[in-house]
């Protein structure tokens, strides 16, 4: 169900705060979107993922995974709590780590990775990220573990076929994905079966 609500009232801001639940919450050009917090699998799943591209992408070329972090673009930096997107995941290249600002970061991620829960906004922040300049951004089902690796070309994103394995490849890493039969996400570097991983573990 979405549902539209014109003056946000204070007090249901404030038992958001009060219970954690706004820190999955992203601000759309002033406008508030509140997507429910993620399930305790979807988090599990994301937390595999994340050790594994941190092990095999981030630590060998000086890069760094970060997940749920804001990201902002760098015109909106004095006032970036108005217009942020919170991603799963990003992966900055070590000649990004300096767009890692803790609270956020600013300016366009090598990646930017959501894992899409039924009926959320995935499709609907690939605007954004195509105006920040992200090279790629990676969609992947929730449920299915099925990915779609979207590249950045002449400012729009556009879905990559998969190889004739079926697998789905990264044009900026040397990651390649699959979903497998029994709901896992199949991963691999350099298409070396000695760095897979079935996600989540």
């Amino acid at each position: 169900m979405r549902a539209v609500i014109l003056d946000m009232p204070v007090h249901w801001l404030d038992e958001r705060k009060r219970s954690g639940a706004d820190r999955f919450d992203e601000m759309w050009e002033g406008v508030l979107h509140m997507p429910p917090s993620p399930s305790g699998s979807h988090q599990d799943f994301v937390g595999d993922f994340r050790s594994y591209l941190k092990r095999y992408w981030a630590k060998p070329v000086g890069g760094l995974v970060r997940h749920e972090i804001n990201v902002v673009p760098p015109g909106d930096e004095l006032n970036w709590v108005r217009n942020y997107r919170i991603p799963d995941m990003v992966l900055l290249s070590a000649d990004r780590l300096a767009f890692d600002k803790d609270a956020y970061i600013l300016g366009a991620p090598l990646i930017c990775v959501e894992i899409r829960s039924p009926k959320d906004d995935s499709y609907d922040k690939l605007e954004f990220y195509a105006a920040l300049g992200v090279p790629e951004v990676w969609i992947i089902d929730r449920d299915s573990k099925h990915p779609e690796v979207f590249a950045l070309t002449d400012g729009a994103y556009g879905l990559l076929p998969t190889n004739p394995a079926g697998w789905a490849e990264s044009r900026v890493i040397p990651a390649e994905m699959l979903a497998t039969t029994l709901g896992c996400l199949a991963i691999r570097m350099n298409r070396d079966d000695a760095t897979r991983s079935d996600l989540p573990e």
